[in-house]
């Protein structure tokens, strides 16, 4: 296994909802270790600089509309296999698909709003946290419980 950093975006009706407790106790009962975080309200070009990818995509506009309506929270998850671990957590983008238990599965009712972002792969989790977060903000630490986390 290997330790990996992720990106996580907490979105708007997170907090418009009260749930941001919820959605972090969730990311630290799975092992993951934050390691930087911050309230942020997104700019339209952050936004679009974010979600570059999927310009022209009929979803897009909304999108960019969503994530810049209101404040977020940006954040950096470490752990064994953060990547694929926290993409499991949040649950499919489809809030039709994802399952019971994971974030989008027990909180999302419209796709178009869902609750999370989380990187999808190394290379968007490194472009996204230089996005968001300078060298200094991020503070790695240990806790000496990496060993009892199964």
């Amino acid at each position: 296994m290997a330790k990996q950093q992720t990106f996580v975006m907490i979105k708007p009706g997170v907090l418009q909802r009260r749930l941001v407790g919820e959605i972090i106790t969730r990311i630290e009962r799975k092992g993951l270790r934050i390691e930087a975080m911050k309230l942020i309200q997104i700019s339209r070009e952050l936004c679009e600089r974010q979600y570059a990818e999927h310009k022209g995509k009929p979803f897009y506009e909304g999108l960019v509309e969503y994530i810049s309506s209101g404040p977020a929270i940006a954040m950096m998850a470490s752990g064994e296999e953060a990547i694929p671990m926290m993409r499991k957590l949040a649950g499919a983008t489809n809030a039709a698909d994802a399952e019971p238990g994971t974030i989008r599965g027990d909180f999302a009712a419209i796709t178009q709003k869902n609750l999370v972002h989380a990187s999808d792969s190394p290379e968007s989790a490194e472009r996204e946290l230089g996005l968001f977060f300078t060298h200094e903000e991020i503070h790695s630490w240990v806790d000496g419980n990496e060993d009892c986390l199964v």
